[in-house]
């Protein structure tokens, strides 16, 4: 009984940390690009230039770090050592306040330097502004691996989505106010990455608010001594000293943390190295801040495309190591294919398609076509970073945490040499390409792990061939639509904007009509596969009742 609930709690709490996991990727992807609206592509060149530094320096100050309190309060606990959970809690809260006060020292005062080293000296500003949210933001770290150590996830969860919200809101509101009334790019970026301050105390607060519940629900665990009778020091309930508590901590944080960083680098690189290249190359410096934030309107989109394969990943994970525990290898195997095919599916049409809609897309979202040939080439992105997510979420299941950590890394090392060498002739589209370069050859390497850990076979017929002709299909539709929607609104409709977004959605709509139905008739999505998605039997019904699919084995003997 007690497994059960065990369990229970554990399913729940990975549910709820998945679902706020993803509003807040959500919230993240879809708030830049009203920025962009708001501060111009200047705004979002000050605020991508500066964001991914930061993000690497918090998740060398806090990644890994929830996880580690949390699995070393929930095993002192189990074992009765209540003062051992709160001394594991207060050497974790000194560590990391003290790392997040070093780094915070570090971009304040290095700020200048790490300007110039970025090709431009008006950023130090903006790399102070961000800074003082460091010292705030491991506290949260803090409280939301205690609460995970006691099975309680809501506080992280909401917390997660408060603190996202509360920096959205603050980012729109700084750049409205700093461009309509000061008219000043760089301003509206300072504010912009000031953002994750007021997101911090958001979620402190929320966590604060959680903690004084427990505390008056959960008196014993906050009591000065352990809630049963005995010394705290007996046998039945030993204490850790502070060494051994440390230790342990970076044991659990480290590679977690190794892990973690390996993310933000591919765009830490692109804010190092474009405007110095591009500079190098002759471009003038106004015109080259103005395309690195051309380039970086790719990237909410990209996240859009990615959704799905994140979302499947957190399901992947458990999945696996479910199946791994209970030593089920033919299901590993299975639910590996499954997942890398569900994935190229969405994947691949989600690339073409951008590709092929680049301008009217661009145009739609942020008024003008500046950077459409690079996000043209960096939607390919698309197809490999969701295999990527997926084939890492497998092996991440099975325990080879590092592996997809290592290929990522390679990956970032692909897309440095190839922006060094690409960037100076062909600009911001050579830097999309070392992006779909890096990423290939990350998802290339973690799919390869996939075969050799789960014994996966991968039928390339059925996980490429019959998706790559319903694509074919699909792109000649949507350019037909295309070329068909400029040629009759063209006329009609005045607004440029809503020209394109006029053509851009038919064309969407289109397209991904005409996909589902080739994957159908070709066979590249079967019934099985529908199963595996969420609400499946109802969908797998619905296409029956239309003649898209053949009636099943079960549906035909009823009959």
């Amino acid at each position: 009984m007690a497994q059960e609930k065990t369990s229970l709690l554990f399913v729940k709490g990975a549910a709820i940390l998945g679902v706020a996991g993803l509003v807040s990727k959500l919230l993240g992807a879809v708030y830049r690009i009203p920025y962009q609206n708001i501060a111009g592509d200047i705004g979002l060149y000050v605020y991508m230039q500066v964001y991914p530094l930061y993000t690497t320096l918090l998740i060398l100050a806090t990644a890994g770090f929830p996880i580690a309190i949390s699995k070393i309060v929930s095993e002192r606990t189990a074992i009765g050592d209540v003062q051992g959970a709160r001394r594991s809690f207060r050497v974790a809260s000194i560590a990391l306040l003290i790392l997040g006060l070093f780094f915070f020292l570090l971009l304040f005062g290095g700020a200048p330097y790490i300007a110039d080293f970025m090709g431009d000296d008006h950023l130090t500003t903006p790399l102070r502004a961000v800074a003082w949210s460091l010292p705030l933001l491991p506290m949260v770290a803090i409280l939301r691996g205690y609460f995970q150590g006691h099975q309680n996830m809501m506080p992280t969860g909401v917390s997660q989505v408060m603190e996202q919200l509360i920096r959205v809101v603050f980012i729109l509101l700084a750049a409205y106010w700093a461009m309509y009334i000061h008219e000043d790019a760089y301003l509206a970026g300072t504010g912009a990455v000031f953002a994750a301050f007021p997101g911090g105390v958001a979620a402190v607060l929320v966590l604060l608010w959680y903690w004084r519940r427990d505390k008056k629900n959960n008196p014993a665990l906050y009591a000065d001594t352990p809630a049963d009778e005995g010394d705290a020091t007996s046998e039945n309930n030993p204490t850790w000293s502070n060494r051994q508590v440390l230790a342990s901590l970076l044991r659990y944080a480290l590679p977690i943390c190794i892990g973690a960083l390996v993310l933000p680098l591919i765009p830490l690189v692109d804010s190092i190295t474009v405007i110095n290249m591009l500079q190098w190359s002759g471009m003038e410096e106004h015109l080259a801040k103005v395309m690195k934030g051309a380039f970086d309107r790719s990237q909410p989109l990209i996240q859009f495309g990615t959704f799905f394969a994140t979302s499947l990943s957190l399901a992947l994970v458990p999945a696996i190591s479910e199946a791994a525990a209970q030593r089920q290898h033919q299901l590993i195997a299975t639910r590996s294919e499954i997942a890398i095919r569900l994935t190229f599916l969405l994947g691949l049409p989600a690339s073409v398609g951008l590709a092929l809609l680049a301008e009217p897309v661009n145009v739609m979202l942020y008024g003008d076509s500046n950077g459409t040939q690079a996000i043209a080439v960096q939607s390919l992105t698309i197809a490999f970073a969701t295999l990527s997510i997926a084939s890492a979420g497998i092996l991440q299941g099975l325990g080879r945490v590092m592996r997809p950590a290592r290929n990522l890394l390679i990956g970032v090392v692909v897309k440095l040499v190839f922006n060094l060498l690409l960037v100076p002739f062909w600009g911001i589209t050579g830097a999309a390409l070392s992006t779909v370069l890096a990423y290939f050859v990350a998802m290339g390497l973690n799919v390869l792990g996939v075969k050799k850990y789960t014994g996966a076979k991968i039928s390339w017929r059925q996980t490429a061939l019959r998706p790559f002709l319903s694509v074919l299909v699909m792109a000649v539709v949507v350019l037909v639509v295309e070329w068909g929607g400029y040629a009759l609104l063209g006329g009609v409709i005045k607004s440029e904007r809503l020209f394109h977004t006029l053509v851009g959605l038919i064309a969407v709509g289109a397209g991904a009509l005409v996909y589902l139905l080739a994957l159908l008739k070709t066979g590249g999505l079967t019934r099985g596969d529908i199963l595996y998605l969420p609400k499946g039997k109802r969908i797998s019904a619905f296409l029956t009742r239309l003649r898209l699919l053949p009636p099943s084995k079960d549906h035909v003997e009823n009959a």
